[in-house]
């Protein structure tokens, strides 16, 4: 993975632009590639959400017109890309983006959950994702379900538990920045702890597209379905059928509780005895640094329980990029977590540009060609998410370095200058 600064975009763009190389001899074929680039044109987003003066319109140069009819003006304001496209811009991409503002939110007294599906972007088949928020104490009811669910703590603190299918048991604790996984079908619960006092919110991913939090098997809408002698019989209390008397007669989802003890072990019915540990504390991996930002990758090489979903972490510094690439067979469900982004997916026969802001969702489809420019003036930071057990992804960079340079200027006719960068790119991937 490469992440490119800002200072690098001028000398990669002149090298682009620059003519088919003057040295070939006269004798030669003209392999000069067929018509021009398909643009030259500045094409960088025409304004920014916050430009509040700004009056949005379909206009980029000589093409479009001014909107005559009615307008949204603050949700133009967040999608340059989409009202005035680049010029590079061309037939239609399914759409790419879901601000999680946009989906439903299904509100409790313990707190919230609001979630983006199939429903909510259809091209998102493979993976599905959930914001949830708990006040301090409050619980995700136990439950389980039949996709994996692979966590990141957004803010706060929380405690996890989990049996299973061989009996084993784990309980473990995660801040901001740490993760946990839970495979298909293994119980579990979520509970915010004491502190902060404000409590705790963070992302579920999941590995079914039209996976919904509603779909989840709760362990009280169980029981309240099942007859109270059946009940009595499965928990060896034939004499004692008003146990069951209070068994909420709906399911309770998410509600207040009291917090668990500080000390994860004191909340122990028996002490930790899985082979691996359900948790992982991503927020004390160090980053590795890139020229225009730093990334934490993290997959079943590292979190080992983790065998459907990888991930990374991706910071781009302000005017940087997370290089054009694509990841082989597998889709990116991308979620922006601050900053300001602007993606373009190729899927061969098309290319569209989509807009992003913190809270958004992205997707981009298996093999799709993308890159991901930080267009703001703060530090972009994002979650790339795959359904995969191994991060794997390639550098359209990395490619051209390492194919035989006379192939590369016969396709896209570059200069020595640019077969020369090139290599120097060779060099640190190799």
């Amino acid at each position: 993975m490469h992440i490119l600064p800002v200072l690098a975009l001028p000398i990669l763009l002149a090298s682009l632009s620059g003519a088919y190389p003057a040295s070939r001899d006269a004798d030669s074929p003209d392999l000069t590639p067929p018509g021009p680039y398909a643009s030259t044109d500045p094409d960088a987003s025409l304004w920014h959400p916050d430009d509040k003066d700004v009056d949005p319109q379909p206009v980029r140069g000589g093409l479009g017109a001014p909107t005559l009819g009615p307008t949204n003006k603050p949700l133009e304001l967040q999608n340059p890309d989409i009202l005035a496209p680049p010029s590079t811009d061309t037939g239609d991409v399914p759409n790419l983006k879901w601000p999680m503002s946009l989906s439903h939110t299904r509100m409790t007294d313990g707190g919230w959950a609001r979630e983006q599906t199939i429903r909510q972007m259809p091209a998102a088949t493979e993976l599905a994702g959930v914001n949830m928020r708990l006040k301090a104490g409050a619980v995700r009811e136990l439950h389980w379900h039949t996709a994996a669910e692979w966590a990141y703590v957004l803010k706060g603190s929380l405690r996890i538990s989990t049996v299973t299918p061989e009996g084993h048991v784990y309980l473990g604790d995660v801040s901001e920045g740490d993760l946990w996984y839970f495979p298909p079908g293994v119980p579990h619960s979520i509970q915010a702890k004491a502190i902060p006092e404000d409590g705790s919110e963070f992302l579920l991913v999941f590995d079914e597209g039209d996976f919904s939090e509603d779909d989840t098997f709760l362990l009280t809408n169980w029981m309240a379905h099942v007859p109270a002698e059946v009940l009595a019989k499965n928990f060896n209390m034939r004499d004692h059928p008003e146990a069951f008397d209070h068994i909420p007669a709906q399911e309770l989802y998410i509600f207040p509780s009291v917090p668990p003890p500080e000390n994860v072990e004191e909340d122990m019915v028996v002490p930790n005895d899985t082979e691996l540990p359900y948790t992982f504390k991503l927020s004390e991996v160090e980053a590795t640094a890139k020229p225009g930002g730093s990334v934490k990758v993290v997959d079943s090489r590292t979190f080992k329980v983790a065998t459907a979903i990888s991930a990374a972490v991706v910071e781009v510094e302000v005017g940087g990029l997370r290089e054009l690439h694509w990841h082989p067979t597998q889709p990116e469900w991308t979620f922006y977590l601050e900053g300001e982004a602007r993606m373009t997916a190729f899927t061969s026969s098309a290319s569209n540009t989509f807009n992003f802001q913190g809270g958004d969702v992205g997707y981009v489809p298996p093999s799709f060609g993308h890159y991901i420019e930080n267009t703001g003036n703060t530090t972009l930071k994002f979650l790339e998410i795959f359904k995969s057990d191994l991060f794997q992804d390639i550098s359209l960079s990395q490619w051209l370095a390492l194919t035989p340079p006379a192939l590369v200027k016969a396709h896209l006719g570059f200069t020595d200058e640019m077969i020369a960068h090139l290599d120097k790119v060779k060099q640190e991937v190799v």
